[in-house]
């Protein structure tokens, strides 16, 4: 345990005023033998205790696959007493020629008391000239939100599944987004765990042939692990925004009721299992009948239709693979912001 905290440690301590300094002399010291990349400012905020050595842990495997300026921020606004603290570290990795060393900046702060209310300065001092901002928030979003701060924000990446009070979180970064004018686009970590089993689920229709079979669907049954309802349900989203069902507004919670655009009843039970996120996802149009099965700890989904089966990757709910498939991925997220609409009051 002591030697992971020491891996982990947010690096150097430095003055605030000297961050630049102290920089420039931590590269000068290798000599030129290490490259320094950058696509992305990726500010990290975080209240819970002792986050700094374990986003810093995270930080490290990121910048593997995704090069950028990290600004990783522990903050504890709730505490008497005042104090700012500031450290610089290099997260560096073999390229893939193996010929050189590249490497990410890492800036870490703790923010205590009084001075949480300085998050907005010190994110905007440090940013890497004009590259874009990819803010990630962890936990729940305080009220009110700094409009300052989100005027600079291009990506806020969170996970919804954290929430307690969906609707009243949504509605702090919605208002947010409103202050901005609209520039911030929304990534929820909670919808990226659902990307393999949505493209395992949309590869049964890909032939023009089979989306005949939409108007047949009957039911779709979806089991998810303990935590993961809202996974479930924006699982469920997705189906009724893509193929245009309402939602028939009943109180039941183990299953939910919906109508097709020619009015047919399509009932979506859901059941908490042990498992994965989602660990099976069943899909019944008449006699035929459409599955994804994610066992737990395996890496594969088994994908079956009717008697033809096969296999495909499946997802890992682990939040280094999150981030990453999410920051490879650009665009607005439209189909997320349509299926949260369609389940936000369930969420």
């Amino acid at each position: 345990m002591p030697a992971t905290a020491e891996t982990f440690s947010p690096g150097i301590s430095v003055e605030i005023g000297k961050i630049d300094r102290e920089l420039k002399k931590l590269w000068a010291e290798d000599g030129g033998a290490k490259t320094r990349a950058s696509l992305i400012n990726l500010a990290v905020y975080s209240e819970a205790p002792g986050s700094l050595p374990v986003n810093t842990k995270m930080i490290s495997e990121i910048t593997e696959d995704h090069a950028c300026r990290a600004i990783v921020i522990g903050a504890n606004p709730g505490a008497t007493e005042n104090r700012v603290e500031a450290w610089i570290n290099v997260h560096c990795h073999v390229s893939r020629t193996g010929s050189k060393q590249v490497c990410s900046e890492q800036l870490s702060f703790l923010l205590e008391g009084p001075s949480a209310r300085l998050l907005p300065n010190i994110v905007f001092s440090q940013l890497d000239s004009d590259l874009p901002l990819y803010l990630w928030w962890q936990g729940e979003f305080s009220d009110p939100m700094d409009p300052q701060l989100w005027a600079w924000v291009d990506r806020v990446i969170y996970d919804s599944r954290d929430w307690n009070d969906f609707c009243g979180q949504m509605q702090r970064v919605e208002t947010a987004q409103a202050e901005a004018k609209q520039r911030i686009v929304l990534c929820d970590l909670n919808w990226t765990r659902l990307f393999q089993i949505r493209l395992a689920l949309a590869q049964f229709f890909d032939h023009p042939a089979a989306r005949a079979r939409f108007e047949e669907i009957e039911s779709v049954e979806i089991d998810f692990a303990p935590g993961f309802r809202s996974t479930a349900l924006l699982l469920t989203g997705w189906l009724a925004a893509q193929l245009r069902w309402t939602h028939d507004r009943q109180k039941a919670t183990n299953a939910l009721d919906f109508r097709g655009p020619s009015g047919r009843g399509i009932r979506v039970p859901l059941q908490e299992r042990a498992g994965e996120p989602i660990g099976r996802c069943v899909v019944r149009c008449g006699s035929l009948e459409f599955s994804v099965a994610h066992a737990e700890n395996v890496d594969l989904l088994d994908v079956a239709m009717g008697d033809r089966r096969c296999r495909m990757p499946a997802g890992q709910n682990d939040t280094v693979r999150l981030m990453s498939e999410e920051l490879m991925r650009g665009g607005p997220h439209h189909v997320y912001l349509r299926a949260m609409n369609c389940v936000r009051d369930l969420l």
